[in-house]
């Protein structure tokens, strides 16, 4: 049996840490549907960047701000501790410690990085570098704005060298490219992330879990689908938005 190209596109943001558990369900509905479901499917990921922060709130080169604290006053006290609690009841169920500990960074270098990764080798080099990326940010608290932080990342996931790496985040090399990226997106009226497009065809929105994805998947994979859109859901959580 021939199997179907599912074109993933997936717009994201590093500062989002919905994007980071839609990431982690996407990958694992991904993995079930191959490894036990064995459907006759083969994905194509391609990660695009969003910036849910204005580089005129959250400047470049901000150090040090803390991100609690940055949140809690750009959103709001009372709808940051909903999306802690609900981004901490998740981390507890997955054992993935994710957490709000660390500073606030702006995220166009990581997004450069991660576009220059698909340009060197598709998402055999990008998707373990969004994945790195994600737990240096997410789950470490790293300066993910910080040069060397991401010139390690792309050396220890075989992106290339800390020293090409570097030599990359220190020129203007994709800067008008992402930032071109992030405006497309908005002018289609996308102000919160993730965003998963498939088959450039339909968009599921929200950190939706692995269910819903696999829920998709098989429909996908059943015969006579190639035309008929899957059953998308809504937004399982809020996104942090930040005009």
């Amino acid at each position: 049996m021939s199997s179907r190209v599912v074109r993933l596109t997936i717009i994201t943001d590093f500062a989002c840490a919905n994007c980071c558990v839609g990431h982690h369900e996407l990958l694992n509905a991904i993995a079930y549907c191959k490894d036990t479901l064995q459907l006759p499917l083969d994905f194509q990921l391609e990660h695009l960047p969003f910036r849910l922060i204005n580089t005129s709130i959250l400047p470049e080169d901000s150090r040090g701000l803390d991100k609690t604290d940055f949140l809690q006053k750009h959103i709001g006290k009372e709808r940051f501790s909903k999306l802690e609690a609900a981004i901490s009841k998740w981390a507890q169920e997955k054992g993935i410690p994710i957490s709000f500990r660390g500073v606030m960074s702006q995220s166009t270098r990581a997004h450069r990085l991660c576009q220059k990764a698909y340009q060197i080798g598709g998402q055999n080099l990008q998707t373990p570098l969004l994945c790195a990326i994600f737990k240096a940010y997410m789950e470490e608290g790293q300066d993910i704005a910080d040069v060397q932080v991401l010139a390690n990342l792309a050396e220890s996931t075989g992106t290339m060298s800390k020293a090409d790496a570097i030599a990359f985040l220190e020129s203007d090399e994709l800067v008008n490219e992402v930032n071109a990226m992030c405006d497309e997106a908005r002018s289609k009226g996308i102000t919160g992330v993730p965003m998963t497009i498939i088959d450039g065809k339909w968009a599921v929105s929200g950190g939706q879990s692995s269910d819903v994805f696999i829920q998709i998947f098989k429909k996908l994979a059943a015969p006579g689908s190639h035309n008929s859109p899957p059953p998308f859901a809504g937004p399982v959580s809020d996104t942090v938005l930040v005009a």
